[in-house]
């Protein structure tokens, strides 16, 4: 059983996080904002059964979100099982939390190279360029070394600069 305060605690986590959760969750699961809401909820409700295991060694975001982490590696195992037994079509998928200042037709494109990263590459994309998140709390989130994340992150970079060039033409 969850100590009280830190039931209260939890609470008032999943109350402000719920958004960028969604947000980060619907990025690495691809742009489905159904597969993401599944995602999500599974992370709060694993997260808050185990709150008794919870030692307090890492903040409780960094807790919650390497949970979320596992919970879209979960999902996308199930995902590619599925699409091995049937043809899957993609959808158009917008952002859950569009900017007024978005322009729908870049945000598609990057999110169809984010598509074509590595689920490594992808996710340290997302999680260090896309949410802010430090390179030392994406390794713990991913669960890899920071060399291995930086790595990543060095590659998936690489490859969005040189796949986006023809974006930045225009600018010079």
């Amino acid at each position: 059983m969850a100590r009280p305060e830190l039931e209260a605690r939890f609470v008032r986590f999943a109350a402000s996080h719920r958004a960028r959760a969604r947000r980060l969750a619907w990025r690495l699961v691809g742009g489905d904002q159904a597969a993401a809401d599944d995602v999500v909820q599974d992370a709060f409700v694993k997260a808050y059964s185990d709150l008794s295991k919870f030692r307090e060694e890492a903040s409780l975001e960094t807790w919650f979100f390497r949970i979320l982490v596992r919970q879209v590696h979960s999902y996308r195992r199930w995902r590619s099982v599925r699409e091995r037994r049937q043809a899957d079509v993609d959808g158009d998928p917008a952002d859950p939390e569009p900017r007024a200042d978005d322009d729908p037709v870049l945000r598609q494109r990057i999110l169809a190279e984010l598509g074509r990263l590595s689920d490594g590459q992808r996710e340290a994309f997302v999680l260090v360029y896309l949410e802010g998140f430090r390179v030392r709390e994406a390794a713990r989130l991913m669960g890899k070394a920071e060399g291995t994340v930086k790595s990543h992150m060095h590659r998936a970079l690489s490859k969005m600069r040189e796949r986006l060039a023809d974006l930045g033409a225009g600018e010079q």
